[in-house]
């Protein structure tokens, strides 16, 4: 319903609701331009107790990547994208963007990747876990494009405010969402750049 009112109002949905089940991908379609959900990583090993995604079973990286694989059946335009800073290793990271790709060999349906950086939040068990360095960032957009060289890829500029230039020189063609009128839900600690001075910094990197 939420899908039908923005239609009506004139917006284009993308639902990110999680894990969706193959129904439920059938019900949104004809109403959502695209759909989304981040793998974060494939590795299983991240679902061991102590790592990161301990507490969250719809993280298991086969429940997503099933769920991905649905969309591509259903021709779904689909977003996701890879979470750095986890405690992954970087061949994990690689075969995170290895089966992203071959997600879309088999469907043609991942329209952009996006690659995230962790940030520590005050009220969190992980407030107090290093940040991935601006480096690390820039070498995984870099080896994003070697790999995909045709598809969109992201990097939240909000996440990364001191690093504009250096994104945009790693290979990234998107920024992403960024809103004059709301925050960043998931982020409300790191607010959205000025339009107008991220617009001058693309200019001055050649782009627009």
């Amino acid at each position: 319903e939420a899908c039908e009112i923005a239609l009506a109002e004139g917006m284009l949905p993308h639902t990110n609701a999680g894990v969706m089940t193959a129904d439920e991908l059938r019900l949104l379609r004809h109403t959502n331009v695209s759909m989304g959900l981040m793998l974060e990583n494939v590795s299983p090993r991240l679902r061991a107790k102590g790592e990161a995604h301990y507490y969250a079973p719809d993280k298991d990286p086969q429940v997503r990547l099933a769920m991905m694989e649905e969309a591509g059946r259903q021709r779904i335009p689909f977003t996701t994208g890879i979470l750095l800073g986890i405690g992954e290793t970087a061949a994990e990271v690689v075969a995170s963007l290895v089966a992203i790709r071959d997600l879309h060999a088999r469907h043609g349906h991942i329209q952009e990747i996006i690659v995230q950086n962790f940030r520590a939040k005050p009220t969190t068990a992980w407030a107090t876990r290093p940040e991935p360095e601006a480096v690390v960032l820039a070498k995984t957009i870099a080896v994003t494009r070697l790999l995909l060289p045709a598809m969109n890829v992201q990097a939240p500029p909000n996440l990364s405010p001191r690093d504009h230039r250096l994104l945009l020189q790693s290979g990234i063609n998107d920024w992403g969402g960024i809103s004059p009128l709301t925050p960043d839900y998931v982020n409300p600690e790191a607010p959205w750049p000025h339009l107008d001075a991220l617009a001058a910094t693309c200019r001055e990197a050649g782009f627009t």
